[in-house]
């Protein structure tokens, strides 16, 4: 028998293995996952809250002193401003309200990323600061996605699954008229950089350069120069960090990494 009539079907069932593992690859990617994570909050937004009461704006990037920041979802209401930010991860997630880095585990791999919470503090202050609304009116909200499991106790704006929505719905008390709704979203449709491709680029571009240890870096609160400075005192004596240039007028901080 002919050795190329035994080969041709299993070639052929290997070139079919091909773009399967290449689309297997890409969907493991963080880029996709994170856009996966955040069209799973969209649709549940859109699925669980009534639109007429509840405006949502997805993918909204703002200028900020040092830079830009990135919000994944905004959602304006008589009730408050309700910042998401939205984590598709898996395995066991452990961390605290104060902790700089959070961890994930799976199996024997074990991984640490930047508390969701923090991340989203900028957002919130971004938002703030375009708004000029009561700090109290405006409500920071992690949603994580995926199949994931929190193996420490997490505050209660730290969410799994749809649970999000419970937490915003749990805010019954009207902070804001409709008039006031109506002029907070033209606010955000004029302060915010043009949604598309080139705008995500430039964000990209200013969070390389915060992470260069050699970029010049800019007090994200006042836009003066960040020093390097160490700690002199506590358990900590001797650690480097970021801080504002015009300490203690303002008292920005951030970590060296």
């Amino acid at each position: 028998m002919d050795p190329t009539l035994v080969l041709a079907p299993l070639v052929n069932a290997l070139w079919w293995l091909i773009p399967l593992a290449l689309l297997g690859a890409l969907l493991k990617s963080p880029r996709v996952k994170g856009i996966v994570g955040e069209h799973l909050v969209r649709l549940a937004l859109g699925l669980r809250l009534d639109r007429a009461t509840y405006r949502a704006v997805h993918d909204l990037t703002l200028p900020t002193p040092d830079g830009t920041t990135q919000i994944d979802h905004v959602v304006v209401s008589r009730y408050g401003v309700f910042v998401i930010e939205t984590k598709n991860m898996k395995g066991w997630i452990f961390g605290g309200e104060r902790q700089a880095q959070w961890t994930q585990k799976i199996y024997q791999h074990t991984s640490r990323f930047q508390n969701p919470l923090l991340q989203n503090y900028k957002h919130v202050k971004a938002l703030q600061a375009l708004l000029d609304v009561p700090p109290e009116t405006i409500h920071s909200v992690v949603s994580f996605v995926g199949d994931s499991t929190f193996k420490t106790p997490m505050p209660e704006n730290v969410t799994q699954g749809a649970r999000f929505i419970g937490y915003i719905r749990s805010f019954r008390d009207p902070v804001f008229s409709e008039a006031a709704v109506e002029a907070i979203l033209r606010r955000i449709a004029g302060g915010r950089l043009k949604p598309g491709l080139a705008t995500h680029r430039a964000h990209v571009r200013s969070l390389e350069t915060r992470s260069d240890p050699l970029a010049e870096r800019r007090c994200p609160k006042c836009g003066s120069a960040l020093v390097l400075r160490t700690v002199k005192k506590g358990p900590r004596a001797g650690d480097q960090f970021w801080g504002c240039s015009t300490y203690p007028r303002c008292r920005v901080m951030q970590p060296l990494g």
